[in-house]
């Protein structure tokens, strides 16, 4: 069994620990508790007859007061970058902590639009969209509620991952 740890980044309240939850244990809340640090799940996956676990860290959301901590990117396989697609603003706080990551590290990078479920108060326009999509690895719009495209988002990481670590064996 490989196991890989994912780091769930982006500003307070966009709906990171509900994707947590969603994709762990396949239920939504609610109910709105701050994560303090970092909150570990973990979660085992089958991709292409190969076993793998996640180790899901939930990263306390960072905004004007709290500042993204670099160090809990040590170690990680990848992390995706979580953001509401109602606050324009949340958009902008992930391309930043998108840009701090990237200083740190080289892995695959994934951009969650979350809260698809409502309406969407962002106006990009297609190179916007383009621009920003060229950014990351992969791209899902999810909604924890209801539990679109969260099981893709990881299935599909966790494929990236695989294939990246059979890339890296076929360049040895």
């Amino acid at each position: 069994m490989i196991q890989k740890k994912i780091c769930l980044l982006g500003a307070s309240s966009v709906g990171k620990t509900s994707l947590v939850k969603q994709f762990v244990e396949g239920i939504f809340s609610e109910k709105y508790l701050t994560t303090i640090g970092v909150k570990v799940d973990k979660k085992s996956l089958v991709v292409d007859d190969e076993e793998i676990n996640f180790m899901l860290w939930d990263i306390e959301g960072s905004d004007r007061y709290n500042v993204f901590e670099e160090r809990y990117l040590r170690g990680a396989a990848g992390y995706i970058i979580v953001v509401d697609q109602t606050r324009a603003s949340s958009l902008i706080e992930g391309l930043d902590i998108h840009t701090l990551a990237k200083q740190v590290t080289s892995c695959p990078a994934v951009l969650a639009i979350n809260k698809s479920d409502l309406p969407s108060t962002w106006h990009l326009s297609a190179i916007e969209q383009d621009a920003y999509q060229k950014l990351f690895d992969l791209q899902f719009t999810t909604s924890a509620k209801t539990g679109e495209h969260v099981d893709d988002m990881f299935l599909a990481l966790a494929a990236l991952l695989l294939k990246d670590k059979k890339n890296d064996i076929t360049a040895e």
